[in-house]
C-alpha cells in the first residue's frame, strides 16, 4: 500500500505547554507535538517558526525549526523584535530607573525598544510631558495611552501591527488593561487556548502570542523577569543608552564611562542642561551595580 505524503506547512508557535505546541498557520491553529529528535528542552519554544506535517483531526507534528533571530530566556520566547516597556504615569508613579534598566536590556538583546506610558487620564498633559521629555530627547518612540479613554491606543496598535513584541514593566501599571484595549477579547482568547493544551502537570506559567493587526504578534506574559545585567563588562553599558552614546563621540577618551573622566562630553551636556540630570544619575547607579558585579565575577 502506497501511503500519501503528508501535507507540510510553515507556521509560528504561539503557545508551548509541556509537549504540546499550538502552531498558527494560514488556515488556523494546529495542536502539535515535536518530532522525537526535537523533544529536548528548548528545542521548540513560543515564537519559533516551524515546519509541520498534518496528521489529521486538526493535529500535526513539528518537523523542523527555523533559525532564530532572537531568543529570550525569561520569559522563554523566540524571534521577538520589539520590547514594549510599560510604565504608569500615576498610581503607581513611574519607576524611571526600572524603565532605564529595561530599555538598556532591550538594547543589549538587539530588540527595538518603545516606551508606553499608561493611565494618561490620571494626570495633566503638562505632567505627562515632563515625565516623557527625557525619553523623547533620547530618541525612543513614546506612546502616552489610556485604556479608559482609548487615547493613544490606535497609534500604538498601528505601531505593533507588523512586529513581534513583548511587554515589560512592573505590576500595577496596567499591562493587562493595555493588552485588552489593543486586542479586544484577548483574555477570552487566552483562556480558550489554555483549555486546549493544558495537560495535568503541564500547568506552569507560559508565554502566549496574541494576534495584533494583520501581521503582528504580542506576547501575553509578565514580561522580562530577569533584570540583571549579569557579569557584563561595564564598558558596554554606555552604548546601551542611545542619548549617552550620541554624546560620547565628543568625549576626550575612547571607552569613557562618563563617570569621573576629564573631557567627558556627557557630563558637560548634563551641566549645560542638554541631558536630563535624572537620567544621568540613574545611569550612574546602574553603572555602579554593573561594575561591582563584573568585579565579583570570579
Amino acid at each position: 500500500m502506497i501511503r500519501e505524503p503528508m501535507e507540510r506547512l510553515w507556521g509560528r508557535v504561539i503557545r508551548s505547554v509541556g509537549d504540546y505546541h499550538t502552531v498558527f498557520v494560514e488556515s488556523g491553529e494546529v495542536l502539535c507535538r515535536a518530532r522525537g529528535r526535537l523533544k529536548q528542552r528548548g528545542a521548540v519554544v513560543t515564537g519559533d517558526l516551524v515546519e509541520i506535517s498534518l496528521s489529521g483531526k486538526g493535529q500535526g507534528v513539528i518537523e523542523e525549526v527555523a533559525p532564530r533571530s532572537t531568543y529570550l530566556f525569561r520569559p522563554t520566547v523566540a524571534n521577538v523584535d520589539t520590547a514594549v516597556v510599560v510604565m504608569a504615569l500615576a498610581k503607581p508613579d513611574p519607576v524611571l530607573e526600572l524603565a532605564d534598566r529595561l530599555l538598556a536590556i532591550a538594547e543589549r538583546e538587539k530588540l527595538r525598544a518603545i516606551l508606553v506610558f499608561t493611565k494618561a487620564d490620571l494626570v495633566e498633559p503638562s505632567q505627562a510631558q515632563s515625565i516623557t521629555a527625557p525619553y523623547v530627547a533620547a530618541g525612543y518612540p513614546i506612546f502616552v495611552t489610556s485604556a479608559k479613554t482609548s487615547d493613544g491606543i490606535a497609534a500604538l496598535r498601528d505601531e505593533l501591527s507588523s512586529r513581534v513584541s513583548i511587554l515589560a514593566g512592573p505590576s500595577g501599571v496596567g499591562k493587562s488593561s493595555l493588552l485588552n484595549a489593543l486586542i479586544p477579547g484577548a483574555e477570552l482568547q487566552t483562556g480558550e487556548l489554555s483549555e486546549k493544551v493544558n495537560r495535568g502537570r503541564h500547568t506552569t506559567r507560559h508565554v502566549s502570542l496574541l494576534r495584533i493587526g494583520e501581521r503582528g504578534w504580542i506576547a501575553d506574559s509578565p514580561g522580562f523577569s530577569t533584570l540583571s545585567f549579569g557579569t557584563m563588562d561595564p564598558r558596554a553599558l554606555p552604548g546601551l543608552f542611545p542619548d549617552l552614546a550620541a554624546l560620547a563621540v565628543d568625549c576626550r577618551f575612547n571607552g569613557c564611562l562618563h563617570q569621573s573622566e576629564p573631557g567627558c562630553a556627557v557630563k558637560r551636556a548634563v551641566e549645560d542642561g542638554q541631558l536630563d540630570a535624572g537620567r544621568y544619575r540613574r545611569y550612574l547607579r546602574i553603572l555602579q551595580e554593573v561594575t561591582e558585579a563584573f568585579e565579583r565575577r570570579y
